[in-house]
């Protein structure tokens, strides 16, 4: 299963970047020819997060299609199953890959630091004037 060195991985990337503040998400973007399942990559971040800094933060994870360009014809073709990577339109093996590799931490969704104490709301007219 690794999975779980992915999540370990991306554990210590947002925890660098957060510079102290909560996470509440990090975004991935995973291309489907990475042979990563995004249901066991979540579950592992909270094996991974469960008693650290990063504790309650959600993996969000974007699953990439694999997109070809065709040398042959030069049609773009979205593969529906990853078993041979051809053209739609002329079958042809001759292609380039667009899109279907990524492994990318995209963002993060992060709070305020700890010892910024939360924004007061503006009061509204009504509030102002009584």
């Amino acid at each position: 299963m690794h999975e779980l060195s992915l999540c370990r991985s991306i554990a210590q990337i947002a925890d660098r970047a957060r510079q102290g503040r909560p996470v509440a998400a990090v975004h991935l973007r995973v291309g489907q020819l990475r042979q990563v399942v995004p249901e066991t990559l979540v579950y592992c971040w909270g094996l991974v997060t469960d008693d650290g800094p990063l504790a309650g933060s959600r993996l969000e994870v974007e699953s990439v299609p694999v997109v070809l360009d065709c040398r042959a014809c030069g049609e773009t073709t979205r593969v529906a199953h990853v078993l041979v990577l051809t053209c739609a339109a002329c079958g042809s093996g001759d292609i380039e890959l667009r899109t279907g590799e990524e492994f990318l931490v995209t963002s993060l969704d992060l709070g305020p630091p700890a010892d910024e104490p939360a924004p007061t709301p503006t009061p509204t007219l009504r509030e102002q004037e009584a």
